[in-house]
């Protein structure tokens, strides 16, 4: 079971770990691996390089989120060796990860998204926000580009709002995505591969929502304990359905593998799809296992069945 990691994420990575560690299955010998934030190899507490790690074992469950474990980079590692592991492989995983161009895949595949465009920060970030005024009216939405757990995403409603969204959203990138802030109910929806019967099988659709404070699902909101998370959902059943068929859309888009979960904006200008997470969080908080519970599933059938597509090379 492979946790950590260098990322913004290490944190929300170590829950997703513990609880794979809570609930993998008895049958199988765990081997708890580690990644610290710098980046340093870990096995069973002791530090061990990845090379030595990936002889003892015949699986890894990837728990990692953010960059390295969610953008290719270690499924690159572990094909290297021949290491079977769960989740989306190398192209897949690059492509969920960069918001830019999933957007650009999603569009490509019939997938409503927000109208939006790249900025590359200036030393001047008034002149920035400035480009980015006349360009757009407000309110916008701004991103990193390559965040998860809603990092680096920020709403600005007027120029200050705008000036300051950029300071805070500088350190992680120069490269920003910005887009139009679409008023509406937010929604999640995960797909597991080859389950009960379907090769896609869409999970029950979770409407979110976040504090009034908030006014989205932010990283805060997400780990804070104050969002609502409706499941099943209040949608209607023709929503339902069409969000269900959006999300596997777009798992396929990006050539997904074993589980993804993608989220929406449902307003009444249409369904708009946001971005997917090619390595959903698994966390007593996280929204695929509330899914999973409304379905009779568990963690523990989610893990074995991963770890099995694993092993067969799915």
């Amino acid at each position: 079971m492979l946790r950590g990691g260098p990322s913004l994420e290490h944190e929300v990575s170590l829950k997703t770990g513990e609880t794979v560690l809570r609930n993998l299955p008895e049958k199988y010998s765990v081997k708890d691996i580690f990644i610290s934030k710098e980046g340093e190899w870990h096995l069973d507490g002791k530090p061990a390089h990845h090379e030595r790690i990936f002889r003892k074992i015949d699986v890894i469950f990837n728990a990692l989120h953010g960059e390295y474990g969610e953008d290719g980079k270690v499924q690159q590692l572990l094909e290297a060796f021949g290491v079977p592991y769960t989740g989306s492989g190398v192209m897949a995983s690059a492509l969920g990860m960069n918001k830019i161009l999933a957007k650009q895949v999603f569009k490509s595949a019939g997938l409503k998204v927000p109208s939006g465009f790249e900025v590359v920060l200036e030393n001047e970030l008034t002149e920035t926000a400035n480009k980015i005024f006349r360009k757009m009216p407000p309110p916008w939405v701004i991103k990193y580009p390559s965040g998860g757990s809603s990092v680096g995403v920020f709403i600005a409603r007027n120029f200050d709002d705008l000036k300051g969204a950029l300071e805070k959203v500088s350190p992680f990138s120069s490269k920003i995505l910005i887009e139009e802030y679409i008023r509406g109910r937010e929604a999640t929806c995960g797909v597991i591969d080859e389950f009960r019967n379907q090769k896609h099988y869409a999970l029950p659709v979770v409407e979110i929502i976040p504090p009034a404070q908030s006014g989205f699902f932010s990283y805060e909101a997400k780990y804070g304990g104050e969002t609502r998370e409706l499941c099943p959902s209040n949608f209607d059943m023709p929503t339902k359905k069409a969000i269900e068929a959006m999300a596997i859309a777009a798992h396929n888009a990006i050539g997904g593998r074993h589980y993804s979960r993608s989220d929406f904006i449902v307003s009444k200008k249409g369904i708009y799809i946001l971005e997917i997470n090619t390595l959903p969080g698994l966390t007593a908080e996280s929204l695929l296992p509330k899914a999973l519970n409304a379905v009779g599933s568990s963690h523990k059938e989610l893990l074995e069945h991963l770890l099995g597509l694993a092993l067969a090379k799915n």
